[in-house]
């Protein structure tokens, strides 16, 4: 029996895992973890994510590496990752091929996130899929026809740089973005830009109750708040809400997907985003194309990363 092979790379931790495919799917049968180590060169982390898979025993068929960008996924080399300092053109796929003489495949996260949904996850079944990341960031994956569809350069699908407003909470570089107002770093600008408003009119918010608490003001935080029906904390996320279905809306004009998959924050809450995203599209989106796609919460919860890797080995 032979066994396929996952590298989760990542600034926090990275992870070796052994799946097994079955009539069922896809089934994970050992991982192993660790602490990235930045004091380690990229070879060396590298060397150790091998021997990890050696230690498996088992007979390795071919190995998936799933890794934050920028990254050139044909020639399997990552690209300077701003969570990985000193990984400079780091030739992956060949040196990993090299030491465990099987082929090696390499994608960004984002792109490994959706081969897994839509092998394993939320979108089994459909031809034309989307994947979301929606946590920190708002990283996105394209199936297209049945096949994953990166671009020219990797950078296919990035629509958290899409400019939603003049100006508006930061990300991706970008003030007023996608994935300014609909991330976890957005929606804690959103709450922090209400609770001082707040202040400056003499009153406070529940999830912030004095400005020397703004720093302390997360996505977490005011998601636990709406949970209580807070009314600040829910205009937060209505907010957020309705701009995530204008985004959604641009998705499925121009792609025409049968479903758009999301994670993360989505994922934990859906019912604090359905209502309202759901009447932007209606007003937004072509009918019929938004009658054909479903938006669904991402199905594999917290283990999509040990499946993101191991979907990318199935080249």
């Amino acid at each position: 029996m032979a066994y396929k092979i996952g590298f989760d790379i990542g600034g926090t931790k990275c992870a070796v895992v052994c799946g097994e495919e079955t009539a069922e799917g896809m089934t994970i049968k050992e991982k192993v973890s660790f602490a990235t180590d930045h004091t380690l060169s990229p070879t060396a982390i590298l060397d150790k994510m091998i021997q990890a898979a050696r230690d498996m025993q088992v007979e390795i068929s071919s190995v998936g590496i799933s890794c934050g960008g920028p990254l050139d996924s044909r020639r399997g080399v990552i690209l300077s990752p701003p969570n990985l300092p000193g990984w400079d053109n780091v030739e992956a796929t060949a040196y990993i091929s090299e030491k465990l003489g099987v082929p090696a495949y390499l994608q960004n996260d984002a792109n490994a996130c959706a081969l897994a949904e839509w092998k394993y996850g939320a979108g089994v079944g459909t031809k034309n899929m989307i994947f979301l990341t929606f946590g920190t960031g708002m990283g996105a994956g394209l199936i297209l026809d049945g096949r994953l569809y990166s671009g020219a350069s990797d950078m296919a699908g990035e629509i958290g740089h899409v400019r939603m407003e003049p100006f508006g909470p930061v990300g991706y570089g970008k003030a007023g973005s996608f994935e300014g107002f609909c991330s976890g770093a957005g929606i804690a600008q959103l709450g922090k830009t209400l609770a001082r408003e707040r202040f400056q009119m003499g009153k406070s918010v529940a999830f912030c109750k004095s400005p020397e608490e703004l720093e302390s003001v997360t996505a977490k935080k005011i998601g636990e708040y709406a949970d209580l029906g807070d009314e600040d904390a829910l205009a937060v996320y209505r907010l957020c809400a309705e701009k995530l279905g204008y985004g959604l809306s641009i998705l499925i004009d121009i792609l025409n997907p049968d479903c758009i998959v999301l994670g993360s924050i989505y994922q934990r809450q859906p019912y604090l985003f359905t209502e309202e995203m759901t009447r932007v599209i209606e007003r937004e989106a072509l009918p019929h194309a938004a009658s054909a796609c479903r938006i669904l919460p991402a199905a594999l919860g917290n283990s999509i990363g040990d499946y993101a890797a191991l979907a990318v080995a199935e080249k």
